[in-house]
């Protein structure tokens, strides 16, 4: 799955470990999901577009 997160995330100039602590979730865990090596779970995607401020689907879109 193809994501917006690290681009939302360097617009706000926060880094892996302030999204992480916003998110409750590891630095590891972010990472992943900027790779595209991990997807996050229903509940932790909807909190990525709450602090973020953006619907789930302006965020992630599936591998075309």
């Amino acid at each position: 799955m193809k994501n917006r997160v690290r681009e939302l995330r360097a617009a706000r100039g926060w880094s892996q470990a302030e999204l992480a602590e916003r998110l409750d979730v590891s630095r590891q865990t972010v990472i992943a999901i900027e790779t595209g090596r991990y997807d996050p779970s229903l509940p932790l995607a909807f909190a990525i577009a709450r602090l973020f401020g953006e619907a789930i689907e302006a965020i992630f879109a599936p591998e075309e």
